[in-house]
């Protein structure tokens, strides 16, 4: 230390003194830097590796589904304005048998065409080979779908292609950019065990659905700058003879839907958490230095009488914070890189990308560090203008007494003991920082609320979704409409115990200038499987006429009750319609409407039609069910409830309680932070009042119980601040996470609160027994002989 400066070694002094609060301090900024870069970072990974795969394998800006469509169209489709490229595919959905699979599985099959080269929608080859046309089968097994069987190349599984047995053989292991996040037909979370896709030869799907020289869907590339409106448009014009179901645009694709909504929820989390931490260490930084530059007013003195400026001095003391900022940087860095990468690898088991690396972007570095250290500094400016502004003379007397008689307790009317009117009048003495350690608190408390309402938000989701709406124990999807009669076929399958018939048809719905293309949903009059219920959980009757829209769903067109909607049918004639808006119903999966099944059928003017069934299954008879559903030539999807429940909650674990562990974690340190800075300067402050209390025959339990007692107080009067905070925080959440595929209600019970507050006090009550410990070991003798 010879080298330094006398103002840097007293720096370095001061921190090794002051290394409890300067360590309390750094974790909280280290808790918003590793908020910051894992909300960011993570974005950033998700964001850039989707563009860079999306680039490097030609994933298109437009899609459409046609019935049947001949290939002499692609060529029509390629020539219009802005097209750059334009690939037809056939696509189906069928049953799979795997073995050691109980329930039936299913797979979308999508041809490839005979020449790779020049192909939108590439794929990225893991492992094996392209499939060749031949007399047997061969497919490319998607690869979430083969890890969750083990399948390998020349692994082998049933697939009912058409109404007909094949045996597929699997010759190699891909991704691919448009299904990115692969999920099955009507479910709300991907199930890598029961939906997959396959990819095989085009002559052998063209051949096994009597599609030779057809395709049944487009995709198609556009130049930059091109109006995908307009191309939209002229797509759906040149499909329409074709049975066109509606072009849409990327946006639309459900890979890269479920994708950006994820995004928004990561940008969200960046946005909320962060600036409250950082707002937190900033009062820490300020308190800190406030007391500590008191308790050196005579060594400001000193050095300024001796020729120190008062910019050198003020300096000084920005380096302190610096440093501690600095510490809190690299703690936050490497939780955060460490965390990062962890969710990282945790995103991998949910989105196929070749590579997927935590963002090692230098700015999103510089960012973090830009910011604390600002922090840091605004933190510190009153103290230290203080600090320069205090002149040698003055700086070099003891400060005057402090002057209770304006706050006396007396005026509070409160019968306390003499000791509690001792922990009044301290508190009531610097009513700012006293406030500010309420705040403080409150802000750790806040945090808390701000993530645990998720749990019971989640838990009110599958509450509504699977117990009060979708009661069905299964979804019985057809390949394409079927009879009424259908539903009895059905229902006389073993182990059926009710069957309820329903029809989907694609639709555009819009209002003004806004329009998606959402699936139309026809139900029974009466539907004691599937209801719909309103805000307030009342079912809502499904009106001869009119359609119900989700409240999500009508905010987007806004529209409310007895406005009008328009309706195109993306099938057939595509026919429009005008309907009313009987009502708006809750729902929080995606975007809904519906209306009677008698009525939609007479709107589309096509009979007694049905697209599936939902059904009850008596569990000693599943497994013949399931063995039954299986050899059904005509059925494309069955969705499980059960599978879907457990999938839907283990993906909410994996992602959601992982982060809230982080952000208890977190805000508990803030507790820890504050309540153990404003103990450590009570105590400094006390410490030779506390010193006489004992030499006048206090016990140490008693003279602790000061100290502990303010704790408590500050503790307790945070609460209902914090739990208010909380519920703006939460509803940050809320409106951040919220997306036209997710969202979730707001629910902060009594329980949300009391954990918030418990974890919070527990925090206050460690920092509190880890400063009575210095308490006990007062030097009395040192103390007492203080200036102060």
């Amino acid at each position: 230390m010879s080298g330094l400066s006398a103002l840097h070694r007293k720096l370095l002094r001061e921190l090794l003194r002051l290394w409890a609060q300067v360590l309390a301090i750094a974790l909280i900024m280290a808790a918003g830097v590793a908020t910051l870069l894992i909300g960011i970072g993570t974005y950033q990974s998700l964001e850039r590796t989707r563009e860079a795969y999306y680039q490097s394998h030609h994933l298109a800006n437009v899609f459409a589904t046609v019935t049947r469509a001949p290939g002499s169209m692609l060529a029509k489709i390629g020539a219009m304005d802005g097209v750059l490229a334009v690939d037809g595919r056939i696509v189906k959905v069928a049953l799979a048998d795997i073995e050691g699979l109980e329930q039936p599985a299913s797979v979308r099959l999508i041809s490839l065409p005979q020449q790779q080269a020049g192909t939108l929608n590439r794929l990225y080859l893991r492992s094996g080979r392209l499939p060749e046309a031949a007399n047997h089968m061969e497919a490319v097994v998607s690869e979430i779908f083969a890890k969750a069987h083990g399948f390998r190349e020349g692994s082998q599984f049933g697939v009912v292609v058409n109404g007909a047995w094949r045996q597929v053989t699997i010759t190699g292991i891909a991704l691919a950019p448009d299904h990115v996040y692969a999920i099955a037909p009507g479910e709300i979370t991907p199930n890598s065990g029961r939906f997959g896709i396959l990819w095989a030869p085009e002559r052998t799907l063209a051949a096994a659905y009597d599609l030779g020289g057809a395709f049944n869907a487009v995709s198609v590339q556009l130049a930059p700058g091109t109006s995908e409106d307009a191309v939209i448009t002229e797509l759906d014009r040149l499909l329409d003879p074709f049975g066109a179901q509606g072009a849409h645009g990327r946006s639309q694709l459900t890979s890269h839907a479920y994708l950006d909504a994820e995004l928004q929820q990561l940008r969200s989390m960046s946005e909320v958490l962060p600036p409250v931490f950082l707002l937190v260490a900033a009062f820490l930084v300020n308190m800190t230095l406030t007391r500590l530059i008191a308790l050196e007013r005579e060594q400001i003195g000193l050095l300024k009488a001796i020729g120190y400026s008062g910019r050198a001095i003020a300096w000084h003391y920005v380096e302190f914070v610096l440093l501690i900022a600095i510490i809190g940087l690299v703690i936050g860095t490497s939780f955060g890189v460490w965390a990062g990468n962890a969710l990282t690898e945790l995103y991998t088991r949910f989105y196929s990308f070749p590579v997927l690396v935590f963002s090692r972007e230098p700015s999103l570095y510089a960012i973090a560090g830009g910011i604390t250290l600002s922090a840091a500094v605004v933190g510190a400016i009153r103290a230290v203008r203080a600090a320069a502004a205090l002149p040698p003379a003055v700086a070099m007397s003891p400060p005057a007494p402090p002057t209770y008689r304006r706050h006396s307790t007396r005026r509070l009317h409160l019968p306390l003991r003499q000791t509690g009117v001792m922990v009044m009048r301290h508190l009531l003495h610097r009513p700012w920082r006293s406030g500010g350690g309420i705040v403080g608190i409150a802000l750790s408390v806040a945090v808390l609320v701000g993530s645990l309402w998720s749990v019971g938000g989640v838990e009110f989701m599958i509450d509504y979704s699977f117990n009060r709406t979708e009661r069905q124990d299964a979804i019985v999807n057809f390949t394409s409409s079927k009879p009424l009669a259908a539903t009895a076929e059905i229902a006389r399958l073993p182990g059926v115990l009710s069957a309820e018939p329903f029809r989907a048809v694609g639709v555009e719905i819009g209002h003004a200038q806004v329009t998606r293309q959402i699936a139309l949903m026809g139900r029974p009059a009466t539907s004691p499987l599937t209801r719909i219920l309103d805000a307030d959980l009342k079912v809502v009757p499904i009106p001869p006429q009119g359609v119900l829209l989700t409240r999500s769903l009508a905010s987007i067109l806004g529209v409310s009750p007895g406005d009008s909607v328009d309706i195109r049918l993306l099938d057939g004639e595509r026919q429009r319609h005008q309907l009313h808006v009987a009502a708006v119903v809750e729902s929080y999966l995606g975007l809904g409407a519906y209306m009677d099944m008698a009525a939609l059928q007479a709107l589309i003017g096509e009979g007694n039609r049905i697209s599936g069934v939902n059904v009850t299954i008596d569990s000693l008879h599943q497994s013949e069910l399931f063995a039954a559903l299986k050899r059904s030539p005509s059925l494309g999807h069955i969705s499980l409830q059960a599978a879907a429940l457990t999938q839907f909650r283990a993906t909410m674990a994996q992602n959601m309680y992982v982060m809230i562990a982080v952000l208890v974690g977190l805000a508990s340190l803030i507790a820890f932070g504050v309540v153990y800075n404003f103990a450590r300067i009570s105590l400094s402050e006390q410490g030779r009042e506390m010193a006489s209390l004992r030499v006048l025959g206090f016990t140490r339990g008693e003279v602790s119980a000061l100290l502990l007692t303010e704790i408590a107080i500050l503790t307790l009067l945070a609460q209902p601040l914090g739990w208010f905070l909380g519920v703006l925080v939460a509803r940050g959440m809320v409106e951040g996470f919220s997306s036209e595929l997710f969202s979730m209600p707001l629910i902060i019970g009594p329980d949300v609160l009391a954990t918030a507050s418990l974890a919070v006090m527990a925090a206050a009550l460690l920092s509190g027994l880890v400063v009575r410990r210095r308490v006990d070991r007062l030097d009395l003798i040192a103390v007492l002989k203080t200036r102060e």
